[in-house]
């Protein structure tokens, strides 16, 4: 009787294991772990439903500043050009945080903290993502991020700049931490997108004023002491600029272990010239190749970090250029920066000779902006 009982107890927890293991993966979808093992649910779903959105081969439309300001509009609530132009907002939402480190009140175009913080909030309440990069000074020169002056090696442990580097973290994590929302005040989900842009040399981090084990270690300096002070909401983006190969994109990885997210920024330069639009969808569709090949070997999240043509006076500018390269491969979104001036402005606005083509950007059944993201992620 003693052993039919042991038997029967092992076929219960080998029952009750087999469970939880199939719970678990109809969950995620993956194997790979968020950075932060602590992460909340919230930020956990979301890692998982941009795995989903990549292996669907479906991508979400983003724009930074989005609800802050446009052509001829600022902080008007409930306002945004990718809604005047294709009557629905962006999916993914972004932001950035430098001058935050410095104690200031509002960022370095000019967003006061305080209404980054509500437009956050109302972007979550819609059901988009926030993702939040981060133009800091130069910790060093206390230049700007575009002080090319050596300055990692000082922030470092050791450095003289440590300490006073600590204490722009802890405004970081400050400012994370306050992402709340709801009643029972749940965190906010943010992909955070530090240190962008390093394949070039036009910040402080870039490949020229730094080594790649000095990167790394700054990667990992700031994820640690992030997640020390109980940051927990937070998919961690690598996005550099342009690379020649999956060589030189991982020359300063930090590891899968620090990294969520991987990316990059490319922008469509020259566009009075006939031939750049093809260059530009060529060269994209190159690196949009390379970066496949990394996610499917890292299993990360493959996005378009940062894109853009300033002003788009190519006319068809979104299904023959950025769709054209983009509808060939996984992409999980991609951003396009923001509208700051009516000679710096990368998404159209009412009356936007471009405006058509959005549209019909929009209306491609792969593209997703907030209301098809919303109710697919209702759906799940």
């Amino acid at each position: 009787m003693k052993g039919l009982l042991k038997k029967l107890c092992a076929l219960l927890s080998h029952t009750v294991c087999g469970l939880i293991l199939l719970l678990g993966l109809s969950h995620h979808g993956f194997s790979q772990q968020t950075a932060d093992q602590k992460a909340t649910k919230a930020t956990q779903r979301l890692y998982s439903d941009l795995h989903r959105a990549m292996k669907d081969s479906l991508l979400l439309f983003g724009h930074q500043d989005d609800l802050a300001y446009g052509i001829g509009w600022k902080y008007q609530h409930g306002q945004s050009d990718v809604l005047r132009s294709a009557g629905a907002y962006p999916a993914v939402f972004g932001w950035d945080l430098g001058h935050l480190e410095l104690g200031a009140a509002t960022n370095l175009d000019s967003v006061p903290f305080d209404r980054m913080r509500d437009f956050i909030k109302h972007a979550h309440k819609m059901g988009g993502i926030n993702t939040i990069s981060w133009h800091l000074r130069n910790p060093q020169s206390a230049g700007s991020s575009w002080d090319t002056a050596t300055a990692i090696r000082h922030v470092l442990p050791g450095g003289e700049k440590h300490a006073l580097y600590l204490s722009w973290l802890d405004k970081v994590a400050d400012f994370m931490l306050s992402l709340k929302t709801g009643v029972f005040g749940k965190k906010i989900p943010i992909i955070f997108r530090p240190y962008h842009e390093h394949t070039g040399s036009w910040f402080w981090w870039g490949e020229k004023s730094c080594t790649p084990q000095e990167y790394i270690a700054l990667w990992k300096l700031t994820v640690d002491r992030l997640k020390a002070r109980g940051v927990n909401n937070l998919l961690y983006a690598y996005s550099p600029a342009e690379f020649r190969s999956v060589e030189h994109y991982l020359e300063r990885y930090p590891g899968d272990d620090y990294v969520d997210v991987i990316g990059f920024d490319t922008y469509h330069h020259n566009p009075q010239d006939s031939l750049s639009s093809v260059w530009f969808s060529q060269r994209l569709s190159q690196s949009l190749a390379t970066m496949s090949q990394i996610s499917a070997a890292h299993q990360k999240v493959m996005v378009l970090s940062e894109t853009g043509c300033e002003q788009i006076p190519v006319q068809n500018w979104w299904t023959s250029v950025l769709w054209n390269a983009l509808k060939n491969y996984q992409a999980a979104y991609v951003l396009v920066w923001r509208n700051g001036r009516t000679d710096h402005y990368y998404a159209p606005y009412p009356g936007h000779a471009s405006q058509e083509d959005f549209k019909n950007f929009q209306s491609q059944s792969r593209v997703l902006f907030q209301d098809k993201w919303k109710a697919l992620r209702k759906q799940k």
